[in-house]
């Protein structure tokens, strides 16, 4: 149930906030992708991890513009 609870922080978040989160998530992705070409990456399935949560915060903010553009 990791996800869902990730899920329903974000939708607990505002815009500001949720864009904070992704840049933050994107810097990750690109230092784990340098560490990544480096060999210096333990563990390589936090790449696909980071990219999933990048893609949900992406949602949450589309699904909350949609909203505030119907409302």
């Amino acid at each position: 149930m990791k996800r869902n609870e990730y899920i329903k922080e974000l939708n607990a978040k505002d815009e500001n906030a949720l864009l904070e989160e992704l840049v933050n998530a994107k810097k990750e992705l690109f230092n784990l992708r340098f560490q990544h070409a480096t060999n210096q990456l333990d563990n390589t399935s936090r790449i696909s991890e980071v990219r999933r949560n990048i893609a949900r915060i992406q949602t949450v903010r589309t699904a909350k513009m949609k909203a505030a553009q119907e409302a």
